[in-house]
């Protein structure tokens, strides 16, 4: 008997897509893709949550499902019990201070980011807001009776404050309305008479108010006369404000804040933002990390002296973003925070605060994968058209495995105020490892961490376009580097890394063989017009003001659905079908004029998703038609 032979494209052969995921243009995607990338996309990490005092375990957000959930950890490298079963991933829970252990969580629905707020009790959600508006977490009191949030359940646009004990659904009490998106609750003092307040108009410009929470007046100490960048503003055990700000620096300093508006700074380091810190409750020390270069480094400063020790045995990686604090000091004093690098996936760590001891919590899986063997990025800093410098992290292939020139892929990050730093790479460690594909991470004029100058650089219409010419001097720099091969570049990008992607491949279409552009503006006025109405004010700071005509016109010239007959080389563009900051109209738009011109353009649209893709399924076979692109567009079917 003759075997019938099993062709590549028979329905056994073909992973079926997810339910959600839309695809036009991208082939089938085979078992064998995914079996070949079946271990870098089995990564993880775990994300610090907080402390519970009531036992001393910590509460850590990560995956082993299709979804984050919530988990606790009871003691350094113990089990993580799963306590949240949620389709929709977590974005974040909030243990409350004291013995009772009350977690209130923040959740939305298909990324469309308006949040509810929930208290978890054995396994469930209670929903504590309105389940409409868009609600996001301040603080708990010191006492953990009371948490402060903002929401939008007035008009859908304007942040308004308010309180809740969450242990009582329906005791929550509108505190003060407010006009505009930017608001956060920071903190509350001791005795839960008042609340710092947070009014976020800019990257460079926050207000930060008093807020009597029992008449709801709001009382301006600083930024409201004198524009400075002032974050995450906190009362210590004394009742005196901490916050960081730049208003004396061109680098966010750690310091103290009077009534009177007086900042004086209390960091020492003469340059690097102070990126988080956390307060202990007895008001002894605090822990804060600075961003050197990308990289986060701890240090712990004794408050009455003002001395300053640097913790030396973490991993030199990246803190991550959390809501609130990154970091987080229990009542027994440990210092407790994630941190990831090149070789770590995302772990929680503690610190002993007299020792400096570091000890390790959680060792998440990386698919079987030695993470140590993991390539540590070089820093590459490159003079722009102008002598600015620029610069990113470059990820080299193994020579000994992948000799010659190797092809690299530009990946630009969003914000536009992000910034590229040296963490875990994830699944893109593929593309290193397995295709020798080099990766290079730029920070372009305009993003975070190399001060205030650098970061207003590329702010409104006439200044949008300069740092899209950074990505033309990276271009030149790393096209005389003899391990890469200038005629195998592409570009990457995700947000404003996705107007970048567009915008690379409008001006620099010769020199590359394709851009990824991945829920990016195509227009800046349709964008600004249809972005949602509570973060728009926000985004007309940074690239302009749609309404004004001057503005206007200037924004429709840069846009690149505008010179959409410059893009010469393959597209492809994924996009959330819910996504409430770049909406799904910014990629049709684009696709559509591609086509018209006769161009390439591939897309996948996953409608129960947002501004990015957070379901395992979905970031699974985007990553899958992502590689298939590279490898037509880098490594060979249907390169130029």
């Amino acid at each position: 008997m003759v075997a019938t032979p099993v062709l590549a494209d028979t329905p056994k052969s073909i992973v079926p897509k997810p339910a959600a995921i839309v695809i036009d243009g991208p082939p089938p995607v085979s078992e064998a893709l995914t079996a070949e990338t079946r271990p870098y996309l089995e990564a993880r990490k775990a994300v610090f949550q907080g402390w519970n005092a009531a036992d001393r375990s910590i509460l850590v957000k990560t995956r082993f499902g299709s979804t984050d959930q919530l988990h606790v950890v009871a003691t350094p490298q113990a089990m993580r019990r799963q306590v949240s079963f949620e389709q929709e991933p977590i974005l974040a829970g909030f243990r409350a201070p004291g013995s009772d252990g009350t977690l209130v969580v923040q959740k939305d629905v298909g990324g469309a980011e308006f949040f509810q707020l929930y208290r978890l009790e054995h396994g469930r959600l209670v929903l504590l807001t309105d389940g409409k508006s868009r609600n996001w977490f301040g603080a708990w009191s010191p006492d953990g009776r009371l948490i402060g949030y903002t929401s939008t359940r007035r008009n859908g646009t304007d942040s308004d404050i308010y309180v809740m004990d969450p242990r009582k659904p329906g005791s929550d009490r509108l505190v003060a309305q407010v006009d505009g998106g930017g608001w956060s609750v920071a903190d509350f003092s001791a005795d839960r008479k008042t609340a710092l307040i947070l009014n976020r108009k800019s990257i460079n410009n926050a207000i930060v108010y008093e807020l009597d929470l029992a008449s709801g007046k709001l009382q301006a100490i600083a930024g409201a006369k004198k524009p400075a960048s002032y974050v995450a503003p906190r009362y210590a055990a004394d009742g005196k404000i901490w916050v960081t700000s730049d208003v004396a620096s061109d680098f966010l300093q750690l310091g103290t804040l009077d009534r009177a508006g007086q900042f004086a700074p209390k960091s020492t380091e003469p340059k690097w933002d102070v990126s988080d810190y956390a307060i202990a409750p007895d008001g002894s020390f605090i822990a804060y990390a600075i961003n050197e270069a990308g990289i986060s480094r701890l240090r712990v400063m004794d408050v009455s002296t003002g001395v300053t020790r640097p913790v030396a045995g973490l991993p030199a990686g990246v803190i991550p973003y959390s809501i609130g604090s990154a970091i987080a000091i229990a009542p027994w004093g440990a210092i407790g925070l994630s941190i990831s690098s090149a070789r770590v996936a995302g772990d929680v760590f503690s610190v002993d605060p007299a020792t400096l001891a570091v000890t390790r919590w959680t060792e998440s899986e990386t698919g079987g994968l030695d993470a140590a063997a993991n390539v540590d990025p070089e820093l590459v800093e490159v003079k722009s058209f102008d002598g600015e410098t620029v610069s990113g992290f470059l990820y080299r292939p193994d020579p000994t495995r992948f000799p010659g020139r190797r092809p690299l892929v530009v990946d630009i990050h969003g914000g536009p105020e992000g910034q590229s730093r040296p963490d875990y790479r994830g699944a893109d460690n593929y593309l290193l490892n397995d295709l020798g594909i080099a990766l290079f991470y730029p920070n372009v004029r305009g993003s975070t961490g190399f001060g205030k100058r650098f970061v207003n650089l590329d702010n409104g219409p006439d200044l949008r376009e300069n740092s899209v010419k950074d990505i033309g001097a990276m271009l030149d720099a790393l096209g005389k580097d003899n391990t890469l091969d200038p005629s195998r570049f592409a570009v990457s990008g995700m947000s404003y890394g996705g107007y970048m992607c567009y915008a690379s491949a409008v001006h620099y279409s010769p020199r590359i063989k394709s851009a990824s552009c991945y829920v990016g503006i195509s227009n800046f006025v349709t964008f600004l017009e249809s972005t949602q109405s509570y973060r728009r004010d926000l985004r007309r700071v940074e690239y302009g003001d749609e309404r004004d005509p001057k503005q206007r016109a200037k924004l429709i010239a840069i846009s690149p659905l505008t010179s959409v007959d410059k893009i010469s080389v393959p597209i492809l563009i994924a996009t959330g079908g819910n996504d409430p900051r770049v909406p799904a109209s910014e990629a049709e738009q684009i696709i559509k004029a591609i086509r018209a011109k006769g161009g390439t353009a591939w897309h996948v649209l996953a409608q129960n998703e947002g501004h990015g893709f957070h379901k395992k399924e979905n970031e699974d076979y985007y990553f899958w038609s992502q590689i298939q692109f590279w490898k037509q567009t880098l490594l060979g079917d249907g390169a130029r």
